[in-house]
């Protein structure tokens, strides 16, 4: 096959180029999650911008319970690419449930993330929940709407407390002072 021949001509040399740093490699995002069913999630992108959401994983009336952990791995790519990758993840450590399917879920999540970010080789790390509360309220044991308010007084929205306890956990995750960057 012979493929054409590109020539250039003194006019092409003249053409400004766009500036070199507008190719620069971006530098990766660090995620935080709250797993479960309705995950919390808080984003930093690599020039500092910061995101955050809820996103819901309950399987369909016609799924299978797996479907979610499926539709969750999908999720995480999407989450990658769009923060050009992942430099880390942190998530919150849960020791003690209130049901057994809370467990099992939360297990199957927790499962799935870390297989994820081996197969990617993204370093994660659990951040147990009395560690996050403490950060954000100055409290080990406070409340959700503690969390939502604390998270509000430093000038985030969230929207639950899955969202606001992600935020926290970011804030935690990024604090040079605190947590760990």
């Amino acid at each position: 096959m012979d493929f054409p021949t590109l020539t250039t001509t003194a006019s092409d040399a003249s053409t400004t180029l766009p500036d070199p740093s507008l190719y620069r490699p971006r530098k990766p995002g660090i995620l935080a999650l709250d797993l479960g069913t309705t995950t919390g999630w808080a984003l930093r992108f690599g020039d500092g911008g910061t995101t955050s959401g809820t996103m819901t994983f309950k399987p369909g009336r016609f799924e299978g319970g797996g479907m979610r952990y499926l539709r969750f791995t999908d999720w995480l790519v999407e989450i990658a690419m769009h923060a050009h990758g992942l430099r880390r993840v942190v998530f919150e450590e849960v020791r003690r449930h209130a049901g057994t399917d809370a467990s099992h879920v939360y297990g199957g999540f927790l499962a799935t993330l870390t297989s994820w970010c081996e197969e990617h080789e993204v370093p994660y790390e659990g951040v147990p929940v009395g560690t996050i509360k403490r950060y954000a309220t100055g409290k080990g044991s406070a409340n959700k709407a503690a969390m939502i308010e604390a998270m509000r007084a430093r000038g985030y929205l969230p929207a639950d407390d899955n969202e606001a306890d992600a935020i926290a956990l970011l804030l935690w995750a990024t604090d040079p002072n605190g947590g760990r960057a």
